[in-house]
């Protein structure tokens, strides 16, 4: 269930009452609830977290399947983790484990014991220019060659997520920036390298998302690429944030 709430609370004043503290609510921003409205977990699926901390989509996937099935939720970095089972044993999860292991590692691991999943949620390692307006530190540490690198490394982590996925399983790609490095690039090198084995699934949420674009300077992108969800703070008073969902077909 989703509570959109506003109030004259100082920010952080909703994370230390007591019903926060005994789990019977997560303070999340609304744009970053929408992946997994996307990805519709179902009870006893099988479910990847790739990049999992601080929690909140996870306990969002954990919530829709009513602790049933399995979570794998992964995170590299030591601090993040403890945030991150903190927060999900605050809201009672119990169907989720835990691993610390650079995403590209833990698929080829995974990979390894021939595991796949039902449905895989890459809500990649961004720049995060869709929070500007909440954490405007971030222009601080904004500039060409960072993006460069998160476009590389998300491609690098999606082909390794997509060899985990079963045939008709979904894997939902999102970003709360707006870089079409980051997004479309991605996307459209997606389509490229799997070809016939995936496409792109329409999606329907409950805000006002524009297309995704099919054009950035000088670099064209597949026409696919408009059936993505663009999500500009202006147009819901929210983050900003891109989501696509994929299928794989074969």
């Amino acid at each position: 269930e989703v509570m959109i709430l506003e109030s004259n609370l100082l920010p952080g004043e909703l994370g230390r009452a007591l019903e926060h503290l005994l789990g019977y609510y997560y303070v999340q921003e609304l744009a970053s609830m929408l992946p997994i409205i996307a990805l519709k977990p179902k009870s006893n699926e099988t479910i990847l977290d790739l990049c999992a901390a601080p929690g909140s989509k996870t306990t969002q996937i954990a919530a829709e399947m009513k602790n049933t099935g399995l979570i794998i939720a992964n995170e590299i970095h030591l601090g993040r983790i403890k945030i991150l089972a903190s927060n999900l044993e605050r809201c009672g999860v119990t169907n989720t484990i835990i691993t610390r292991k650079e995403g590209r590692a833990l698929c080829d691991k995974l990979k390894q014991k021939d595991f796949k999943f039902d449905k895989i949620l890459l809500d990649a390692p961004c720049s995060g220019e869709g929070t500007l307006r909440s954490t405007p530190a971030t222009y601080l540490m904004w500039n060409p060659k960072t993006i460069r690198r998160l476009s590389r490394l998300q491609k690098q982590l999606f082909e390794a997520t997509f060899e985990l996925l079963k045939v008709g399983g979904e894997i939902i790609y999102s970003t709360c920036t707006h870089a079409p490095e980051e997004n479309e690039e991605v996307i459209d090198y997606v389509l490229e390298k799997f070809g016939n084995k995936i496409k792109i699934e329409q999606i329907k949420l409950p805000i006002t998302c524009r297309s995704g674009i099919t054009k950035w300077q000088d670099k064209k992108y597949c026409k696919e690429t408009k059936q993505t969800c663009r999500i500009y703070p202006q147009d819901n008073n929210t983050e900003g944030f891109f989501i696509t969902k994929f299928r794989r077909v074969k």
